[in-house]
């Protein structure tokens, strides 16, 4: 464990809940960097959709695993774990406060608490894709239902990408998709761990107003920059929400209005989805994101 005030600070929680805001708060205070740990947010030019805190709001304050991977490149939770781990002992090493902030919840895990996932056989991989491209993600869905019933309800039935390789773990290590995960305990580098959250109805204004404002500031023209950059061919990049909405939208599936609508609706399942898998770690000392002082609180949760 790291000591004092050495020691990271994570600040996890529900999407549109002010985690960023909060980071560069503890940062500027407590003189410390920001690594990052939300999935998509490595991918440069995916700027607008994934609420990206543009440089010249980032206080001057260093952020780490942030624009890293170009949209052709798959990100993975074994890239992302070697690199802020990088990242993290690094700073520690010079008694700067890592502040990690994000809500890609395996991120977290693989981070925090070393979840090492099996290695892939590309021709298990390939055969899934193949499948998934042949009969849909739905049916894909309904099939690791059958096999793995707990995987199926914590992975949307429209992300493909990791039904597949929920599947391919099942097939390769005989065993459930959660079997590898780790044991909550101590979080690495005695890491204290804090979520924001509040009330649903509130957090659903929130999340309806960062979508209309994506779209009005640039969304669709963002997308059709990274189409020319690979986005289409991105194996991640493609799926993000707000991303794949538009991209449909662009290929005739439905109009712009429809895509903004579904953004809404696809990012408000995820936060369900986040809320009860942070809800299951007793680690974590939740905070009302709408409180007046909640830095300092924070700063208390920290030092206490």
């Amino acid at each position: 464990m790291t000591g004092g005030a050495t020691r990271p600070i994570a600040v996890v929680g529900p999407t549109a809940g002010g985690k960023s805001e909060l980071a560069l708060d503890l940062a500027e205070r407590l003189g410390g960097e920001i690594v990052n740990i939300d999935a998509m947010q490595q991918y440069r030019g995916m700027d607008i959709g994934t609420a990206k805190v543009p440089i010249d709001q980032r206080r001057g304050i260093t952020h780490h695993q942030i624009d890293v991977l170009d949209v052709t490149e798959v990100a993975t939770v074994a890239r992302y774990q070697a690199a802020a781990t990088a990242d993290v002992e690094r700073l520690l090493a010079a008694g700067r406060v890592p502040v990690i902030v994000g809500g890609s919840m395996m991120y977290i895990q693989g981070l925090l608490d070393g979840w090492s996932f099996p290695e892939t056989d590309p021709d298990v991989r390939r055969r899934y894709e193949d499948e998934l491209a042949a009969v849909g993600v739905a049916e894909m869905h309904r099939r690791l239902r059958a096999v793995d019933p707990a995987a199926a309800a914590s992975i949307l039935p429209t992300d493909g990408r990791r039904i597949v390789r929920a599947l391919e773990v099942v097939e390769l290590t005989g065993r459930p998709f959660a079997a590898s995960a780790p044991q909550i305990g101590e979080p690495r580098w005695g890491t204290r761990i804090i979520a924001l959250d509040r009330d649903t109805a509130e957090l659903d204004d929130r999340i309806r107003e960062r979508t209309r404002q994506m779209f009005a500031d640039g969304l669709v023209d963002e997308v059709r920059e990274l189409m020319r950059h690979g986005l289409v061919e991105g194996r991640t990049a493609s799926r993000a929400i707000g991303y794949v909405q538009v991209l449909a939208a662009l290929a005739g599936e439905y109009d712009l209005e429809t895509a903004e609508e579904l953004t809404f609706v696809g990012t408000r399942r995820y936060v369900r989805r986040q809320r009860s898998w942070f809800r299951r770690d007793h680690r974590i000392v939740w905070l009302d994101a709408s409180a007046p002082d909640l830095a300092d609180r924070a700063l208390d949760t920290v030092h206490g």
